[in-house]
């Protein structure tokens, strides 16, 4: 049985040893009512968010969160139930709640379990927890001092939608009837802000963000609301684009979103549902040779990084794309059963997606591609994973001889995603690592561009 963490209560998280208890003593009754196999978890969460906009604080909220969830199976009938109520009597109700909603579910094969042989048997230190021991009054100063250098970025920028500053700790203990128990606490601090600019009657928005398990991994309040404000003065002036063909580049913090597109294609759910254009895609070239996607999900501090899925299945690294070849799908136990698979230790996700960099910098990127569109942002819903069908409003800036001539926005992006992912002929040195998925910039050979 794998051991849980130790670390210092100071933000009011209890003892583990309690949090075990509560979540042994659940799947015990749910056996005693003649439950097949059980699941438990119990989580709580401490937190502090404040908002300051134009100087004043706008909003504070403190949150203390906290709930135990139980699923249940009767011979592959399911129920489940949830509870913020940690006293005996709330916990019994809860289970028992469980085990009647089974018994009238309609019995399903590849339910059940995670097989036991892929239990975690080992919790290692990923160095999550680092939590930040803010006040109130330090918290305000820090987003007041972040929005203070958006709005002096530039004249033009008249307004703002706020500084926010959050910071998160937390814990969630797992266990199961196989005899897995787990658990570990973790931490994620963030600091955004949004600001409006103005020039003659057009205004335009935009902000800058960081995050990370440690507080001081985030960038500096002044650089962050710079960010903020240089990105919001050099949208003004954007100007239409006539509707054309043409190379693009999808900056490192809207790539993320074609990653996100792929992974939904190769996701379980959707392969066994026959709901996805990369169906029975595996061993297939997805994208040029060059490219590598792959899981590190034991990434010390890593946003993403966790020793066990949500199923209690041991997480570990692995190549999702190697030579530019689809290796491997994203699937939970429920998932890789209809598929006639092995679960992929990815129920909850993938983990610290990572899509190996080239050699080059977004400046870099420009130069090659010479001239073409830079995506800055994407607007909307407009991606059919059925059918691969791509089609997205964005906003961004038009380059011409490697450099960025002027803003432009109200166009559209459009193509398909096989021809897109096939059409990535670089990916940049820039990785953005404030998220579970961590790319470059792309650029996209061609893709065609809707405008006036």
């Amino acid at each position: 049985m794998p051991e849980i963490q130790k670390h210092s209560t100071a933000t009011g998280l209890p003892e583990p040893s309690r949090l075990e208890e509560l979540v042994q003593d659940a799947i015990a009754q749910a056996r005693a009512l003649g439950a097949d196999q059980v699941e438990a978890a119990v989580s709580i969460d401490t937190g502090l968010s404040v908002t300051v906009r134009l100087g004043e604080t706008e909003t504070l909220e403190y949150n203390r969160d906290r709930g135990l969830g139980l699923t249940v199976y009767f011979d592959h009938r399911k129920g489940s139930a949830s509870t913020a109520d940690f006293e005996p009597d709330s916990i019994h109700a809860t289970v028992r709640a469980a085990c009647d909603i089974a018994r009238y579910t309609s019995r399903d094969e590849c339910a059940g379990l995670a097989d036991a042989e892929r239990m975690a048997t080992e919790i290692p230190d990923l160095d999550l927890y680092h939590p930040w021991g803010l006040d109130a009054a330090r918290a305000i100063d820090i987003a007041r001092e972040c929005e203070t250098a958006a709005r002096e970025v530039d004249v033009r920028i008249e307004n703002s939608e706020g500084a926010t500053l959050s910071s998160y700790s937390g814990m969630r203990v797992s266990g199961n009837s196989h005899g897995f128990l787990g658990g570990y606490r973790s931490s994620r601090h963030s600091l955004s802000c949004a600001v409006v600019g103005r020039q003659d009657d057009e205004m335009q928005r935009d902000h800058w963000a960081d995050m990370a398990r440690d507080p001081h991994n985030l960038a500096s309040p002044a650089a962050i609301g710079r960010k903020a404000g240089e990105r919001t003065a050099m949208r003004l002036g954007a100007r239409q684009l006539s509707t054309r063909q043409a190379p693009v580049i999808f900056a490192a913090d809207v790539a993320r979103g074609l990653v996100g597109n792929f992974i939904n294609a190769i996701s379980g759910g959707n392969l066994y549902r026959k709901s996805s254009f990369l169906v029975d895609h595996l061993g297939q070239q997805i994208f040029r040779p060059f490219m590598h996607i792959h899981e590190e999900p034991h990434l010390k501090k890593g946003l993403g990084s966790a020793p066990y899925d949500s199923e209690g299945v041991a997480t570990c690294a692995r190549d999702i794309v190697r030579d530019g070849v689809l290796q491997g799908y994203v699937l939970d136990s429920y998932a890789a059963r209809k598929l006639g698979m092995e679960t992929t230790g990815n129920a909850g996700g993938v983990r610290n997606l990572t899509v190996e960099p080239g050699s080059k910098d977004l400046a870099g990127l420009l130069q090659t591609m010479d001239t073409g569109l830079l995506v800055s942002e994407v607007i909307g819903f407009g991606v059919n994973i059925l059918t691969g069908d791509y089609s997205r409003g964005v906003a961004g800036f038009w380059v011409e001889g490697g450099e960025i001539q002027y803003p432009v926005e109200e166009i559209t992006a459009a193509g398909n995603l096989r021809d897109i992912f096939q059409g990535i002929v670089e990916v940049g040195n820039d990785v953005d690592r404030r998220g579970n998925v961590r790319t470059g910039s792309m650029l996209i050979e061609q893709m065609t561009i809707a405008g006036a």
